[in-house]
C-alpha cells in the first residue's frame, strides 16, 4: 500500500490557531514555513459570528496573508445551502450576529420579523427572551429551521462559554422541532473548502481541536484528520467518544514539525 502524502491543510481556527484574540503559537513563522514548503492551506470554522473577510483581516493581523476564498465559515456554508433551496433569496428570521447577517445579505437574504422562509441561527452573544420567543413562534407555525452548527461551547482564554449549540438546544426544546445543521460534522463545510482550494480529500489533512465536529466532520468528508490538544477535546475524549483521529499532537507546531520531518507522508 502506497504511503499517503499530504499537500493541503484545512485548519479550524478557534482553539487551534488562537483563543479569541490570543495566538496559541507563533503563527507568522508557522505559515511562512508552510509557504516555503509549498503546502497549500485553507480554513474551515463553525464560528458564524465573522465573515471570511473578517477572518482574512484577523489572519493578516497575525502575519498570515491569505485570500478570503481560502476561508469557509459555517455561515457561508449555510448561505450557499439556502441559496440552492431558495435561489431568489428572501426573508429570514436570523438568530445571529452581524457576520451572519452580512453573509446572508451577500446571498440575497435579509432579516425580517414575520412572513419568513425560515428561522436560521448561529452563535449570538447578545439577545433577549423576546427574540427567542419570536423565533419559537415562527417555528411553531412550521417555517423551515436551519442552524450553522451545534457546538455546545466556545473556547476563550477565560474558559469555555456557551456556543451556538446551546442556543440551538433552547430553540429545539421550546419548539419541539429539529434543525437542519450544515456545519461540522456535516461534510459539506469541508467539501466547500476543498472546492475553493482545488484539493483532493486523500491528500488534505483536516486539523481541529474538537473531536465531535472537526475530526468527525473531516472523517465524514473522507479526509485524514489530526487533533490538537489546545482547545476543547483531550486524549481521554478519544476513547470516550470513539472518534479516532489519524494524528494527535500537543499543538500545531508539534504536529507540523513531525509531518515536515516525514516529508509530509502519513504513517501507515
Amino acid at each position: 500500500m502506497a504511503k499517503q502524502k499530504i499537500n493541503t491543510l484545512i485548519f479550524d481556527m478557534d482553539g487551534v490557531l488562537w483563543k479569541e484574540n490570543t495566538p496559541l503559537v507563533d503563527l507568522a513563522t508557522l505559515f511562512m514555513r508552510l509557504d516555503e514548503q509549498k503546502i497549500k492551506y485553507g480554513f474551515a470554522t463553525n464560528n458564524s459570528t465573522s465573515t471570511p473577510e473578517d477572518y482574512r483581516k484577523k489572519l493578516a493581523n497575525f502575519g498570515i496573508r491569505v485570500s478570503k476564498n481560502q476561508i469557509v465559515t459555517s455561515g457561508l456554508n449555510l448561505a450557499e445551502h439556502l441559496k440552492s433551496i431558495y435561489p431568489k433569496g428572501g426573508a429570514l428570521f436570523i438568530v445571529g450576529e452581524s457576520g451572519l447577517v452580512e453573509i446572508f445579505a451577500e446571498h440575497g437574504f435579509y432579516h425580517q420579523q414575520s412572513s419568513v422562509l425560515a428561522v436560521v441561527g448561529g452563535m449570538k452573544r447578545s439577545l433577549d427572551f423576546q427574540y427567542l420567543t419570536q423565533a419559537t413562534l415562527l417555528l411553531n407555525k412550521g417555517v423551515d429551521f436551519y442552524f450553522t452548527n451545534m457546538d455546545a461551547s466556545f473556547p476563550t482564554p477565560a474558559g469555555n462559554i456557551p456556543g451556538a449549540g446551546a442556543l440551538l438546544a433552547f430553540l429545539e426544546t421550546a419548539s419541539q422541532r429539529k434543525a437542519v445543521v450544515t456545519g461540522k460534522p456535516d461534510p459539506s463545510l469541508f467539501n466547500l473548502t476543498m472546492e475553493h482550494l482545488k484539493s483532493d480529500k486523500s491528500s488534505t489533512l483536516v486539523i481541529g481541536d474538537r473531536l465531535e465536529t472537526d475530526i468527525l466532520g473531516g472523517k465524514n468528508a473522507g479526509c485524514p484528520t489530526a487533533l490538537v490538544l489546545t482547545g476543547i477535546s483531550n486524549r481521554e475524549d478519544i476513547g470516550r467518544l470513539n472518534i479516532i483521529p489519524r494524528l494527535v499532537a500537543d499543538d500545531i507546531v508539534d504536529l507540523l514539525d513531525n509531518l515536515a520531518v516525514k516529508e509530509w507522508y502519513l504513517d501507515e
